[in-house]
């Protein structure tokens, strides 16, 4: 059931590129900061090291929990939103989930074919959102990653290869400007799923949302192309 406590744990998933991992090291628990993209399903990505603790702590017990937190710069963190992700984390080699990876972290192509490093995958169990005072919710992994649809995950790559032509910048510029009211020019888009788009520039990561979910490539591209009518609609004088 898409519920909103699903979707606004599924907002923060998909818009947060950096988490908290939990894992249990001798007994007790082991917090580091890892960065995350996600599956196309929403299920949470990492690119470790088989050298790191945690990672040698996965080997002994697969069982994880991401926090991702949505409160930076609120005056009052307390009334922001954060979910915490709980699963079993696995190794994948999934030339598509890696590039999802690589795209939305591109500084990780330094070291991803490091040999130590490795793609994990959390297949999530449970979520346990917490989105202000009196709003906390447990969210069952079947609410929270609705199944990916191929046909656009298969579409992505040659999607984004054309969304991020030079002669597109413009649009893309747009969007982060008037739609989501970011400042520059050289965002580029880093991912897309039935739900929206992510895009970054520098460090900065921000989420487009389509207003209705795209099953495909040719539905992606229309609800794209609303969100640029939109946005030129609201910056014209």
């Amino acid at each position: 059931m898409n519920t909103p406590a699903a979707a606004t744990a599924r907002q923060l998933l998909r818009s947060i590129d950096k988490g908290s991992l939990a894992t249990t090291l001798e007994g007790h628990p082991y917090a580091s900061l890892v960065l995350v993209a996600t599956a196309p399903d929403g299920a949470p990505l990492l690119l470790i090291s088989q050298l790191a603790q945690h990672t040698i702590n996965i080997a002994a017990n697969a069982d994880v929990a991401l926090l991702l937190d949505g409160t930076q710069g609120l005056d009052e963190p307390l009334t922001g939103a954060r979910v915490t992700l709980m699963g079993r984390a696995a190794v994948v080699d999934d030339p598509l989930l890696r590039g999802r990876f690589l795209a939305r972290h591109p500084s990780a192509a330094l070291y991803a074919d490091f040999a130590d490093f490795r793609l994990y995958r959390i297949a999530v169990e449970r979520a346990h959102l917490v989105a202000g005072f009196g709003r906390i919710h447990w969210i069952e992994a079947a609410d929270l990653l609705p199944p990916g649809l191929a046909a656009l995950a298969a579409a992505e790559a040659s999607l984004l290869h054309r969304l991020n032509e030079p002669e597109a910048a413009a649009a893309i510029a747009l969007y982060a400007q008037v739609l989501l009211g970011r400042e520059g020019e050289d965002w580029r888009v880093t991912g897309l799923d039935p739900e929206g788009a992510d895009v970054r520039r520098g460090g900065a990561v921000a989420r487009l949302h389509f207003a209705e979910p795209a099953e495909d490539a040719d539905a992606a591209l229309a609800a794209l192309a609303g969100l640029a009518a939109e946005a030129r609609r609201r910056s014209d004088p």
